[in-house]
Protein backbone atom coordinates (compact mmCIF):
# COMPACT_ATOMS: atom_id res chain seq x y z
CA UNK A 1 0.00 0.00 0.00
CA UNK A 2 1.52 3.50 -0.81
CA UNK A 3 2.15 5.82 1.69
CA UNK A 4 -0.20 8.25 3.09
CA UNK A 5 0.98 12.31 1.97
CA UNK A 6 -0.35 15.06 3.51
CA UNK A 7 -0.82 18.09 1.67
CA UNK A 8 -2.36 20.83 3.54
CA UNK A 9 -3.31 24.03 1.31
CA UNK A 10 -2.98 27.45 3.04
CA UNK A 11 -5.49 30.25 1.76
CA UNK A 12 -7.69 33.60 2.52
CA UNK A 13 -10.89 32.27 0.84
CA UNK A 14 -12.24 29.05 -0.19
CA UNK A 15 -15.98 28.40 -2.39
CA UNK A 16 -18.51 27.73 -1.23
CA UNK A 17 -17.80 28.74 2.79
CA UNK A 18 -16.62 32.42 1.97
CA UNK A 19 -14.85 33.87 -1.60
CA UNK A 20 -14.21 36.89 -3.40
CA UNK A 21 -12.86 35.93 -6.56
CA UNK A 22 -11.25 33.94 -8.84
CA UNK A 23 -8.57 32.71 -5.62
CA UNK A 24 -11.74 31.00 -3.58
CA UNK A 25 -12.88 29.05 -6.74
CA UNK A 26 -9.51 27.44 -6.99
CA UNK A 27 -9.19 26.79 -3.66
CA UNK A 28 -12.66 25.63 -3.27
CA UNK A 29 -12.09 23.00 -6.20
CA UNK A 30 -8.14 21.85 -5.92
CA UNK A 31 -8.09 20.62 -3.17
CA UNK A 32 -11.40 17.79 -3.77
CA UNK A 33 -9.62 16.78 -7.57
CA UNK A 34 -6.47 16.23 -5.29
CA UNK A 35 -8.12 13.77 -2.94
CA UNK A 36 -10.09 12.48 -5.65
CA UNK A 37 -6.95 11.62 -7.77
CA UNK A 38 -4.70 10.78 -5.53
CA UNK A 39 -6.19 8.11 -3.04
CA UNK A 40 -3.22 7.77 -0.46
CA UNK A 41 -3.46 11.41 0.15
CA UNK A 42 -4.60 13.26 3.07
CA UNK A 43 -5.70 16.72 1.71
CA UNK A 44 -6.95 19.48 4.26
CA UNK A 45 -7.38 23.40 3.71
CA UNK A 46 -7.14 26.49 6.40
CA UNK A 47 -8.95 29.31 5.95
CA UNK A 48 -10.03 31.80 8.39
CA UNK A 49 -13.08 31.25 10.19
CA UNK A 50 -14.77 34.99 8.61
CA UNK A 51 -18.10 36.68 10.48
CA UNK A 52 -19.39 36.82 6.98
CA UNK A 53 -19.67 33.06 6.12
CA UNK A 54 -22.94 31.83 6.42
CA UNK A 55 -24.56 30.79 9.80
CA UNK A 56 -25.89 27.44 7.99
CA UNK A 57 -22.00 26.23 7.08
CA UNK A 58 -20.78 27.68 10.60
CA UNK A 59 -23.75 25.52 12.37
CA UNK A 60 -22.11 22.21 10.54
CA UNK A 61 -18.78 23.26 11.71
CA UNK A 62 -17.47 21.08 14.74
CA UNK A 63 -15.33 23.23 17.01
CA UNK A 64 -12.55 20.88 18.29
CA UNK A 65 -9.41 22.89 20.10
CA UNK A 66 -8.28 26.34 21.12
CA UNK A 67 -4.89 28.18 21.46
CA UNK A 68 -2.91 30.87 21.75
CA UNK A 69 -0.80 32.30 19.17
CA UNK A 70 2.27 35.16 19.45
CA UNK A 71 2.52 37.34 17.21
CA UNK A 72 5.64 39.61 18.06
CA UNK A 73 4.36 40.93 21.66
CA UNK A 74 1.13 39.91 21.16
CA UNK A 75 -1.06 36.91 22.43
CA UNK A 76 -3.96 36.14 20.14
CA UNK A 77 -7.09 33.42 20.84
CA UNK A 78 -6.73 30.69 18.19
CA UNK A 79 -10.15 28.77 17.89
CA UNK A 80 -10.16 26.03 15.75
CA UNK A 81 -13.63 24.34 13.59
CA UNK A 82 -13.35 21.92 11.72
CA UNK A 83 -15.59 20.17 8.60
CA UNK A 84 -15.23 17.20 6.70
CA UNK A 85 -16.39 17.24 2.79
CA UNK A 86 -16.00 14.97 -0.18
CA UNK A 87 -12.98 13.57 1.66
CA UNK A 88 -11.09 16.67 2.60
CA UNK A 89 -10.66 18.49 6.09
CA UNK A 90 -11.27 21.87 6.24
CA UNK A 91 -9.96 23.82 9.31
CA UNK A 92 -11.74 27.50 9.89
CA UNK A 93 -9.57 29.08 12.48
CA UNK A 94 -11.57 31.69 14.46
CA UNK A 95 -10.36 35.35 16.39
CA UNK A 96 -13.49 38.34 16.11
CA UNK A 97 -11.17 40.77 16.45
CA UNK A 98 -9.39 40.13 13.11
CA UNK A 99 -12.26 38.24 11.08
CA UNK A 100 -15.14 39.76 12.41
CA UNK A 101 -15.12 42.69 9.34
CA UNK A 102 -17.55 43.23 6.62
CA UNK A 103 -15.51 42.63 4.02
CA UNK A 104 -12.26 40.23 3.20
CA UNK A 105 -9.82 42.55 3.14
CA UNK A 106 -8.95 46.32 2.58
CA UNK A 107 -8.28 47.38 6.12
CA UNK A 108 -5.42 49.51 7.49
CA UNK A 109 -4.08 45.86 9.40
CA UNK A 110 -4.34 43.73 6.55
CA UNK A 111 -0.47 42.94 7.55
CA UNK A 112 -1.31 42.11 10.92
CA UNK A 113 -4.40 40.15 10.09
CA UNK A 114 -2.84 37.70 7.87
CA UNK A 115 0.71 37.76 9.69
CA UNK A 116 -1.60 35.71 12.59
CA UNK A 117 -3.44 33.98 9.81
CA UNK A 118 -0.15 32.49 8.61
CA UNK A 119 1.41 31.86 11.68
CA UNK A 120 -2.21 30.29 13.23
CA UNK A 121 -2.09 27.99 10.57
CA UNK A 122 1.44 26.72 11.89
CA UNK A 123 0.18 26.38 14.88
CA UNK A 124 -3.09 25.08 14.26
CA UNK A 125 -1.08 21.80 12.67
CA UNK A 126 0.95 21.80 15.70
CA UNK A 127 -1.48 22.15 18.12
CA UNK A 128 -3.39 19.22 16.16
CA UNK A 129 -0.73 17.14 15.69
CA UNK A 130 -1.24 17.52 11.74
CA UNK A 131 1.97 17.92 10.40
CA UNK A 132 1.82 18.21 6.97
CA UNK A 133 4.28 16.72 4.09
CA UNK A 134 3.71 19.89 2.24
CA UNK A 135 1.70 23.07 2.83
CA UNK A 136 0.56 24.98 -0.15
CA UNK A 137 0.32 28.64 0.02
CA UNK A 138 -1.38 30.99 -1.88
CA UNK A 139 -1.04 34.88 -2.56
CA UNK A 140 0.48 37.26 -0.10
CA UNK A 141 -2.34 36.73 2.81
CA UNK A 142 -0.26 33.71 3.20
CA UNK A 143 2.81 34.64 2.20
CA UNK A 144 4.38 34.80 5.95
CA UNK A 145 3.73 31.16 6.32
CA UNK A 146 7.33 30.17 4.37
CA UNK A 147 8.67 32.80 5.89
CA UNK A 148 8.26 31.97 9.76
CA UNK A 149 8.81 28.32 8.79
CA UNK A 150 12.42 29.52 7.85
CA UNK A 151 12.59 32.08 10.48
CA UNK A 152 10.79 32.09 13.56
CA UNK A 153 10.59 27.76 13.13
CA UNK A 154 13.52 26.94 11.77
CA UNK A 155 15.10 23.94 13.78
CA UNK A 156 11.63 22.76 14.87
CA UNK A 157 12.13 19.11 14.64
CA UNK A 158 8.72 18.50 13.87
CA UNK A 159 8.69 20.91 10.62
CA UNK A 160 12.18 20.34 9.35
CA UNK A 161 10.93 18.71 7.14
CA UNK A 162 7.93 19.98 5.36
CA UNK A 163 8.11 21.18 1.87
CA UNK A 164 6.65 24.38 0.92
CA UNK A 165 4.64 25.41 -2.51
CA UNK A 166 3.84 29.32 -3.08
CA UNK A 167 1.19 30.28 -5.66
CA UNK A 168 0.91 33.30 -7.19
CA UNK A 169 -2.82 34.34 -8.41
CA UNK A 170 -2.21 38.04 -9.68
CA UNK A 171 1.32 39.11 -8.62
CA UNK A 172 -0.83 42.78 -8.54
CA UNK A 173 -1.21 41.96 -5.04
CA UNK A 174 2.23 41.46 -3.34
CA UNK A 175 1.86 43.04 0.38
CA UNK A 176 4.08 45.52 0.26
CA UNK A 177 4.90 48.00 3.05
CA UNK A 178 6.59 50.66 4.38
CA UNK A 179 10.03 49.39 5.28
CA UNK A 180 10.78 49.71 8.64
CA UNK A 181 11.72 47.40 12.14
CA UNK A 182 8.20 48.30 14.09
CA UNK A 183 6.64 46.16 10.85
CA UNK A 184 9.48 43.64 10.71
CA UNK A 185 9.42 43.03 14.30
CA UNK A 186 6.28 44.46 15.90
CA UNK A 187 3.88 43.56 13.27
CA UNK A 188 5.37 40.16 11.58
CA UNK A 189 7.30 39.16 14.29
CA UNK A 190 10.14 38.27 11.98
CA UNK A 191 13.72 39.96 13.45
CA UNK A 192 15.07 41.95 12.23
CA UNK A 193 18.35 39.94 11.06
CA UNK A 194 15.98 37.83 8.92
CA UNK A 195 14.71 41.34 7.43
CA UNK A 196 16.66 40.64 4.05
CA UNK A 197 14.12 38.20 3.13
CA UNK A 198 11.47 40.68 3.01
CA UNK A 199 12.74 43.47 1.60
CA UNK A 200 12.88 44.52 -1.67
CA UNK A 201 13.27 47.97 -3.32
CA UNK A 202 13.28 50.04 -0.41
CA UNK A 203 10.20 48.22 1.47
CA UNK A 204 8.52 45.06 2.90
CA UNK A 205 7.14 42.76 0.15
CA UNK A 206 5.58 39.51 1.47
CA UNK A 207 5.27 37.71 -1.70
CA UNK A 208 9.17 38.71 -2.96
CA UNK A 209 9.43 36.81 0.74
CA UNK A 210 7.52 34.01 0.35
CA UNK A 211 9.38 33.24 -3.44
CA UNK A 212 12.29 32.97 -1.54
CA UNK A 213 11.67 31.22 1.24
CA UNK A 214 9.18 28.87 -0.38
CA UNK A 215 10.62 25.26 -1.95
CA UNK A 216 8.39 25.94 -4.89
CA UNK A 217 6.89 29.03 -6.82
CA UNK A 218 3.81 28.68 -9.14
CA UNK A 219 1.28 30.89 -11.05
CA UNK A 220 -2.03 29.72 -12.74
CA UNK A 221 -1.04 29.45 -16.61
CA UNK A 222 1.93 28.55 -17.62
CA UNK A 223 2.52 31.63 -20.09
CA UNK A 224 1.26 33.71 -16.97
CA UNK A 225 4.95 31.84 -15.45
CA UNK A 226 6.70 33.19 -18.74
CA UNK A 227 4.87 36.83 -18.69
CA UNK A 228 6.08 37.78 -14.82
CA UNK A 229 9.64 37.41 -15.91
CA UNK A 230 9.13 41.11 -17.39
CA UNK A 231 8.70 44.40 -16.47
CA UNK A 232 5.53 44.84 -18.25
CA UNK A 233 3.66 41.70 -16.07
CA UNK A 234 5.62 41.71 -13.04
CA UNK A 235 4.70 45.20 -11.44
CA UNK A 236 8.49 45.23 -10.11
CA UNK A 237 8.96 42.15 -8.84
CA UNK A 238 10.60 40.99 -11.85
CA UNK A 239 14.58 40.70 -10.34
CA UNK A 240 13.00 38.46 -7.94
CA UNK A 241 10.90 36.33 -10.53
CA UNK A 242 13.83 35.84 -12.65
CA UNK A 243 16.42 34.34 -9.78
CA UNK A 244 13.70 31.92 -8.88
CA UNK A 245 13.04 30.76 -12.03
CA UNK A 246 16.75 30.16 -12.60
CA UNK A 247 16.77 28.17 -9.42
CA UNK A 248 14.63 25.98 -11.30
CA UNK A 249 11.87 27.14 -8.59
CA UNK A 250 8.80 28.29 -10.98
CA UNK A 251 6.48 26.39 -12.93
CA UNK A 252 2.41 27.20 -14.13
CA UNK A 253 -0.52 24.99 -14.30
CA UNK A 254 -3.96 26.08 -15.96
CA UNK A 255 -6.29 26.19 -13.49
CA UNK A 256 -9.37 24.01 -14.03
CA UNK A 257 -13.24 25.25 -13.40
CA UNK A 258 -15.98 23.62 -11.36
CA UNK A 259 -17.71 21.55 -14.10
CA UNK A 260 -20.14 20.25 -11.54
CA UNK A 261 -21.40 23.83 -10.84
CA UNK A 262 -20.74 25.27 -14.31
CA UNK A 263 -22.93 22.57 -16.27
CA UNK A 264 -25.59 23.61 -18.64
CA UNK A 265 -27.14 20.56 -18.45
CA UNK A 266 -27.58 21.00 -14.95
CA UNK A 267 -27.99 24.58 -14.20
CA UNK A 268 -30.90 25.83 -13.05
CA UNK A 269 -29.67 29.47 -13.59
CA UNK A 270 -30.06 29.51 -17.35
CA UNK A 271 -33.69 29.35 -19.26
CA UNK A 272 -33.52 25.81 -20.60
CA UNK A 273 -30.90 23.40 -19.92
CA UNK A 274 -28.91 21.80 -22.97
CA UNK A 275 -26.19 19.44 -23.44
CA UNK A 276 -23.47 18.98 -26.75
CA UNK A 277 -26.19 16.41 -27.86
CA UNK A 278 -29.29 18.83 -27.61
CA UNK A 279 -27.66 22.51 -29.43
CA UNK A 280 -31.04 23.32 -30.21
CA UNK A 281 -31.75 24.19 -27.05
CA UNK A 282 -29.05 27.01 -26.74
CA UNK A 283 -30.84 28.59 -29.15
CA UNK A 284 -34.29 29.18 -26.57
CA UNK A 285 -31.54 30.38 -24.76
CA UNK A 286 -30.39 32.82 -26.98
CA UNK A 287 -33.82 34.08 -27.74
CA UNK A 288 -34.70 34.43 -24.00
CA UNK A 289 -31.90 36.58 -23.52
CA UNK A 290 -32.41 38.78 -26.02
CA UNK A 291 -36.07 38.97 -24.70
CA UNK A 292 -35.39 39.65 -21.58
CA UNK A 293 -32.80 42.07 -22.56
CA UNK A 294 -35.33 44.03 -24.97
CA UNK A 295 -32.91 43.23 -28.19
CA UNK A 296 -34.55 42.34 -31.32
CA UNK A 297 -34.83 38.45 -30.83
CA UNK A 298 -32.98 37.26 -34.42
CA UNK A 299 -31.10 33.63 -34.55
CA UNK A 300 -28.87 34.92 -37.70
CA UNK A 301 -27.72 38.07 -35.38
CA UNK A 302 -24.69 36.80 -33.61
CA UNK A 303 -24.84 37.73 -29.73
CA UNK A 304 -21.56 38.88 -27.72
CA UNK A 305 -21.46 38.29 -24.15
CA UNK A 306 -18.88 39.83 -21.60
CA UNK A 307 -18.55 39.45 -18.02
CA UNK A 308 -16.06 41.43 -16.59
CA UNK A 309 -15.08 44.21 -13.91
CA UNK A 310 -15.38 47.04 -16.15
CA UNK A 311 -11.37 48.00 -15.56
CA UNK A 312 -8.77 48.97 -17.84
CA UNK A 313 -6.55 45.94 -17.40
CA UNK A 314 -9.24 43.80 -18.74
CA UNK A 315 -8.97 45.49 -22.39
CA UNK A 316 -11.32 48.15 -21.85
CA UNK A 317 -9.40 50.54 -23.36
CA UNK A 318 -9.30 48.85 -26.56
CA UNK A 319 -12.62 47.79 -26.57
CA UNK A 320 -13.89 51.94 -26.25
CA UNK A 321 -10.95 52.91 -29.02
CA UNK A 322 -12.64 50.31 -31.45
CA UNK A 323 -16.57 50.36 -30.25
CA UNK A 324 -18.06 51.95 -33.32
CA UNK A 325 -16.13 50.39 -35.69
CA UNK A 326 -17.49 47.00 -34.06
CA UNK A 327 -21.09 48.30 -34.02
CA UNK A 328 -21.37 49.02 -37.54
CA UNK A 329 -21.34 45.25 -38.13
CA UNK A 330 -24.65 42.84 -38.47
CA UNK A 331 -24.33 41.85 -34.15
CA UNK A 332 -25.20 42.47 -30.50
CA UNK A 333 -23.53 42.83 -27.59
CA UNK A 334 -24.32 42.62 -23.84
CA UNK A 335 -22.30 43.76 -20.92
CA UNK A 336 -22.38 42.93 -17.32
CA UNK A 337 -20.06 44.24 -14.44
CA UNK A 338 -19.12 46.99 -12.30
CA UNK A 339 -15.53 48.85 -12.17
CA UNK A 340 -14.42 52.13 -13.00
CA UNK A 341 -17.57 54.82 -13.54
CA UNK A 342 -15.27 56.13 -16.72
CA UNK A 343 -15.99 52.23 -18.27
CA UNK A 344 -19.58 52.14 -16.79
CA UNK A 345 -20.68 55.76 -18.09
CA UNK A 346 -18.73 54.87 -21.10
CA UNK A 347 -20.61 51.69 -21.75
CA UNK A 348 -24.43 53.19 -20.89
CA UNK A 349 -23.89 55.26 -23.47
CA UNK A 350 -23.00 52.90 -26.30
CA UNK A 351 -26.27 51.38 -25.20
CA UNK A 352 -27.98 54.90 -25.76
CA UNK A 353 -26.10 54.91 -29.04
CA UNK A 354 -26.92 51.71 -30.44
CA UNK A 355 -30.80 50.95 -28.83
CA UNK A 356 -30.82 47.74 -30.84
CA UNK A 357 -27.54 46.40 -30.56
CA UNK A 358 -25.78 47.24 -27.04
CA UNK A 359 -27.27 46.03 -23.38
CA UNK A 360 -24.72 47.09 -20.69
CA UNK A 361 -26.11 45.83 -16.61
CA UNK A 362 -24.07 47.93 -14.25
CA UNK A 363 -24.46 45.29 -11.86
CA UNK A 364 -22.50 42.22 -10.48
CA UNK A 365 -25.23 39.31 -10.87
CA UNK A 366 -24.37 35.50 -10.94
CA UNK A 367 -27.48 34.46 -12.26
CA UNK A 368 -27.59 37.02 -15.00
CA UNK A 369 -23.92 36.12 -15.48
CA UNK A 370 -24.61 32.62 -16.25
CA UNK A 371 -27.73 32.94 -18.78
CA UNK A 372 -24.92 35.22 -20.83
CA UNK A 373 -22.98 32.46 -20.58
CA UNK A 374 -25.07 30.31 -22.01
CA UNK A 375 -27.71 32.43 -23.95
CA UNK A 376 -24.44 34.41 -26.35
CA UNK A 377 -22.58 32.70 -29.17
CA UNK A 378 -19.71 34.50 -28.27
CA UNK A 379 -17.45 35.72 -25.48
CA UNK A 380 -15.01 38.34 -25.46
CA UNK A 381 -12.36 39.05 -23.25
CA UNK A 382 -9.49 41.19 -24.64
CA UNK A 383 -7.44 41.83 -21.44
CA UNK A 384 -4.25 43.16 -21.03
CA UNK A 385 -3.61 40.77 -18.76
CA UNK A 386 -4.55 37.61 -17.44
CA UNK A 387 -3.06 35.26 -14.91
CA UNK A 388 -5.56 32.53 -15.90
CA UNK A 389 -9.23 33.55 -16.18
CA UNK A 390 -11.99 31.49 -15.50
CA UNK A 391 -14.92 33.37 -18.01
CA UNK A 392 -13.17 32.27 -21.23
CA UNK A 393 -13.82 28.31 -19.54
CA UNK A 394 -17.03 28.52 -18.60
CA UNK A 395 -18.14 30.61 -21.62
CA UNK A 396 -16.98 27.37 -23.79
CA UNK A 397 -18.11 24.58 -21.55
CA UNK A 398 -21.79 26.49 -22.59
CA UNK A 399 -20.99 26.91 -26.09
CA UNK A 400 -20.58 30.23 -26.51
CA UNK A 401 -16.93 30.89 -28.48
CA UNK A 402 -14.24 32.56 -26.82
CA UNK A 403 -12.72 35.75 -28.60
CA UNK A 404 -9.26 36.22 -26.51
CA UNK A 405 -6.16 38.04 -26.81
CA UNK A 406 -3.01 35.63 -26.40
CA UNK A 407 -2.13 36.37 -22.41
CA UNK A 408 -1.52 34.29 -19.87
CA UNK A 409 -3.96 31.56 -19.17
CA UNK A 410 -6.60 32.97 -22.31
CA UNK A 411 -3.23 31.71 -24.26
CA UNK A 412 -2.85 28.44 -22.84
CA UNK A 413 -6.68 27.90 -22.83
CA UNK A 414 -7.93 28.98 -25.85
CA UNK A 415 -6.65 27.60 -29.06
CA UNK A 416 -7.10 29.64 -32.50
CA UNK A 417 -10.54 27.70 -35.09
CA UNK A 418 -7.31 28.10 -37.75
CA UNK A 419 -4.97 25.88 -35.45
CA UNK A 420 -5.22 21.99 -34.80
CA UNK A 421 -7.98 21.33 -32.23
CA UNK A 422 -8.90 25.39 -32.51
CA UNK A 423 -12.40 25.91 -30.31
CA UNK A 424 -11.96 30.10 -30.05
CA UNK A 425 -10.69 32.94 -31.86
CA UNK A 426 -7.71 34.84 -30.43
CA UNK A 427 -5.38 38.02 -31.35
CA UNK A 428 -2.14 38.72 -30.14
CA UNK A 429 -1.56 42.68 -29.54
CA UNK A 430 -3.28 45.15 -27.74
CA UNK A 431 -4.78 46.88 -30.81
CA UNK A 432 -8.46 47.63 -31.31
CA UNK A 433 -8.28 47.07 -34.72
CA UNK A 434 -6.88 43.23 -34.32
CA UNK A 435 -9.85 43.16 -32.04
CA UNK A 436 -11.95 44.11 -34.48
CA UNK A 437 -10.68 41.71 -37.37
CA UNK A 438 -11.10 38.94 -34.99
CA UNK A 439 -14.60 39.07 -34.22
CA UNK A 440 -15.33 40.22 -37.96
CA UNK A 441 -13.83 36.88 -38.41
CA UNK A 442 -16.05 34.92 -36.03
CA UNK A 443 -18.83 36.77 -37.70
CA UNK A 444 -17.96 35.76 -40.85
CA UNK A 445 -17.85 31.80 -39.15
CA UNK A 446 -21.11 32.08 -37.53
CA UNK A 447 -22.66 32.59 -40.86
CA UNK A 448 -20.77 29.94 -42.26
CA UNK A 449 -21.47 25.57 -42.33
CA UNK A 450 -18.28 25.33 -40.06
CA UNK A 451 -20.00 26.97 -37.09
CA UNK A 452 -21.95 24.07 -35.25
CA UNK A 453 -18.17 21.97 -35.49
CA UNK A 454 -16.75 25.41 -33.59
CA UNK A 455 -19.38 25.01 -31.00
CA UNK A 456 -19.20 21.20 -30.30
CA UNK A 457 -15.10 21.78 -30.18
CA UNK A 458 -15.84 24.69 -27.12
CA UNK A 459 -18.71 22.67 -25.27
CA UNK A 460 -16.62 19.68 -25.63
CA UNK A 461 -13.28 20.88 -24.42
CA UNK A 462 -12.47 19.34 -21.12
CA UNK A 463 -11.42 22.49 -18.18
CA UNK A 464 -11.89 20.40 -15.06
CA UNK A 465 -9.61 20.35 -12.40
CA UNK A 466 -8.84 16.79 -13.66
CA UNK A 467 -5.41 17.67 -15.69
CA UNK A 468 -4.37 20.29 -13.26
CA UNK A 469 -4.67 18.10 -10.19
CA UNK A 470 -2.32 15.56 -12.51
CA UNK A 471 -0.01 18.14 -12.78
CA UNK A 472 -0.23 19.47 -9.43
CA UNK A 473 0.82 15.61 -7.91
CA UNK A 474 3.70 15.08 -10.12
CA UNK A 475 5.36 19.06 -8.32
CA UNK A 476 4.50 17.09 -5.28
CA UNK A 477 5.45 13.74 -6.10
CA UNK A 478 9.38 15.68 -6.87
CA UNK A 479 9.38 17.72 -3.85
CA UNK A 480 8.99 14.61 -2.08
CA UNK A 481 11.47 12.74 -3.64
Amino acid sequence: MAEIRKITFVASECQPYIASGGLGDVIGSLPKAIAKAKKNYEVSVIVPCYSKIDKKIKSKMEFIAQTTVALAWRKQYCGIYRLIEKNVTYYFIDNEYYFKRDRLYGYFDDAERFAFFSKAAIEVMLHLGEIPHIIHCHDWQTGLLPIYLRTVYYGNVLLMNVKTIFTIHNIEYQGRYHLGEEIMEDVFGVSINDGYLLEYKGGLNIMKGAMESSNKVSTVSPTYAEEICTPTYAHELEHEVIRVKDEGKLFGILNGIDTTFYNPSKDKAIYKKYSVKSLEDKKINKARLQEELNLPVSENTPLIGMVSRLVSHKGLDILRDAFDTIAALDLQIVILGTGDTYYENFLKEMEYRYPNKVRTIIDFNQVLSRKIYAGCDLFLMPSKSEPCGLSQMIASTYGTVAIVRETGGLKDSIIDVQKENGMGYTFKDLNGYQMYETIKRAINDYNSPEWEKIVVAAISKDFSWKQSAKEYIKEYEKLLK
